[in-house]
């Protein structure tokens, strides 16, 4: 099924992703691309309409990234954001100047004259400004539709040729009404249908899988990440058994996470799932290791190996399956074709595999699609919503060197961090959540004995992709259960502390 699509051009700003998220939540299909597509070849790529994203430059720098004027001359509907919205002015003569007074943050914006993009907007709410530069001038023939009190051309266009400019941030949650203009501006003014829904990706996915796997033989490296399940789950629904999965068990993963997956693929959906327990192997290799670059390394070779010698019980297969995701082809190929994405902690994978094609059945969805084609698939939530877990596991939580102790403390305390998160509904409101063992002791006493043990950090973050994220604000009385049941239940742990530190400075992880 050809699905109706819009076009947004990335022009390099923060919320550019975000964007394309926003557009196909609403049921309609997108493609971020880059900014220096040519009117024809978005005249082949025939969208229903094309977003201008935001981004840093000033449009009157000379070496400002600009789109041909002919863009607007294909009667295909236009709406630009921030710098978008600056850039359309610019290319059909109005006037962009550097504002007195930068916009940061929350401003009121009161609409001035009606619009299809106003539907359902009240005549005054919130919107996120984040803008230097703005427009002061709109081209000939188009109107002022709203203004802020410092920003008198807030949104413009011209409803004649369906082209728009926002000077705010529809996209992010702090404007009230932004997602509704998206949704106006699709419907609206490029008259979509919504035809992009998971229901439909998993019925058309599984059809196109069957026809082009027909009777040969598949192999996927199952992780227990989301990405990973879901790909598989969706090829086995097309090819049965003729998939195999591999399951390399580096003995570093959370508690019970290892049997889960085993009883969730294997037990209660039937799949050909072959475990390989190497955790003793990997504990070997990481001994008296404390670099954390180093550690990753080991883990990501010795992966290889564990791998390919799986694989070569297996023998010679068709298709390799890959979990791939859009923004690993956006960031990989820039919007352009993709480059292979490695396994989640393999840097060659597919070098040690004798296969003649790889399946990427989620290239085309971003991660939060994923999950709900999870829940589509009907597999449990435990798995649809599995936070981000790198690669190297339990091993990049522990500062120092790896060791059946430390591993058994961090089990343990990160099981009780992630229970307690759970029990007080907090599960869905925080994006990533851990516990880490720190390179540090220190004096306590427990049952009227002084004890010398580790110093657990707990961290929580909010974010929307990882790219930037906040601390998260847990509830004190939250925080207390899970430092009284660690230091209570944990062996060699005495101490909690929580980290408060967002991304940046810091990173997510510790190592």
């Amino acid at each position: 099924m050809q699905h109706e699509k819009v076009l947004v051009l990335d022009f390099g700003g923060q919320y550019n992703q975000l964007i394309a998220r926003r557009v196909r939540d609403l049921n309609v299909y997108c493609d971020l691309k880059p900014c220096d597509m040519t009117a024809e070849e978005i005249k082949r790529y025939d969208p229903i309409g094309i977003i201008f994203t935001g981004g840093p430059n000033s449009v009157y720098d000379p070496d400002s990234p600009r789109v041909p004027k002919e863009i607007f001359d294909l009667g295909i509907p236009v709406l630009g954001i921030c710098y978008g919205a600056q850039l359309i002015a610019y290319t059909l003569g109005g006037k962009v100047e550097h504002a007195a007074m930068s916009e940061y943050g929350r401003r009121e914006v009161s609409l001035v004259k009606d619009a299809p993009l106003f539907a359902g907007v009240p005549a005054s709410s919130i919107c996120w400004m984040s803008h230097t530069d703005h427009v002061t001038e709109v081209p000939e023939g188009f109107e002022v539709l709203a203004s802020t009190s410092t920003c008198r051309v807030t949104v413009y266009g011209s409803q004649e040729r369906k082209i728009y400019g926002i000077q705010f941030h529809p996209e992010v949650v702090h404007s009230e009404y932004g997602n509704r203009m998206l949704e106006n501006f699709l419907y609206r003014v490029c008259g979509a249908k919504g035809d992009w829904t998971m229901k439909n990706f998993v019925q058309e996915q599984v059809a196109y899988l069957k026809e082009k796997i027909g009777e040969k033989r598949v192999l996927c490296a199952m992780s227990g990440g989301v990405d990973s399940a879901v790909a598989a789950t969706l090829v086995y629904r097309a090819v049965g058994s003729r998939l195999t999965c591999v399951f390399v068990d580096h003995g570093l993963l959370r508690k019970y996470e290892a049997e889960e997956v085993m009883d969730v693929f294997r037990e209660k959906l039937g799949m050909n799932l072959i475990k390989a327990d190497a955790g003793a192997h990997f504990l070997e290799k990481l001994k008296g290791v404390s670099d954390p670059e180093t550690k990753r390394k080991i883990i990501g070779a010795e992966f290889i190996k564990v791998f390919e010698a799986e694989a070569k019980k297996i023998g010679a297969v068709d298709f390799l399956v890959q979990g791939t995701i859009y923004p690993d082809v956006i960031e990989s190929g820039k919007g352009k074709s993709a480059v292979i994405k490695s396994h989640h902690n393999v840097g060659g994978l597919p070098s040690v595999v004798d296969f003649q094609e790889i399946v990427e059945p989620l290239r085309d969805l971003f991660k939060d699609e994923v999950r709900r084609v999870g829940k589509e698939l009907g597999l449990p939530d435990s798995v649809v919503w599995r936070q981000p877990f790198p690669g190297p596991g339990l091993a990049i939580r522990i500062m120092g060197e790896v060791t059946p102790e430390k591993l058994e403390t961090l089990r343990d305390a990160d099981h009780i961090f992630r229970e307690e998160i759970a029990k007080a509904g907090l599960q869905n409101q925080i994006w990533q959540y851990f516990a880490v063992i720190t390179n540090s002791k220190t004096v306590g006493v427990q049952g009227d004995f002084r004890t010398y043990e580790n110093v657990i950090a707990l961290r929580a973050v909010t974010s929307v992709d990882a790219m930037t994220a906040d601390w998260a604000r847990i509830p004190y009385e939250v925080l207390e259960k899970v430092s009284t049941r660690i230091t209570n239940e944990v062996k060699h742990a005495n101490r909690i502390v929580y980290d408060i530190t967002s991304k940046p400075p810091a990173t997510i992880e510790w190592e």
